[in-house]
């Protein structure tokens, strides 16, 4: 397995919840890691993404200020820290990792691999 999400669960709006995604060696080393998500009845969207070396993040507009990306090499895990939940941020949340050398990138496709979902509820 490549990578692996988790830490999903059902929150009160205003609540918090981090979600975890494990990687294999090789591609924490290399790879930028991000966070996308998948509403019911939605397309999947882009939530946050980090550079392989933790250097660069990138952010959604609806969740800046919120949410905080960050990796911790001792695990080869990347965590996404999501504050002051919104009943709107209920979806299953998707870690994906990608090769991509540009900017970090927000767009599906660009993503080599992905995790299996963990699914964030938010009650209002």
């Amino acid at each position: 397995v490549q990578l692996q999400a988790s830490g999903g669960g059902l929150v009160q709006a205003g609540g918090s919840l981090r979600l975890s995604c494990a990687a294999s060696a090789r591609i924490f080393s290399s790879y930028a890691i991000g966070w996308f998500r998948q509403a019911p009845g939605k397309e999947r969207e882009f939530v946050a993404a980090i550079s392989w070396n933790g250097g660069r993040t990138s952010y959604a507009d609806s969740v800046k200020g919120r949410f905080t990306i960050s990796r911790d090499s001792a695990k080869a895990t990347v965590f996404l820290q999501m504050n002051n939940l919104k009943p709107e941020d209920t979806a299953v949340y998707y870690c994906a990792a990608s090769k991509y050398s540009g900017e970090l990138t927000s767009q599906p496709y660009e993503y080599d691999y992905w995790g299996q979902g963990t699914l964030v509820t938010v009650s209002s």
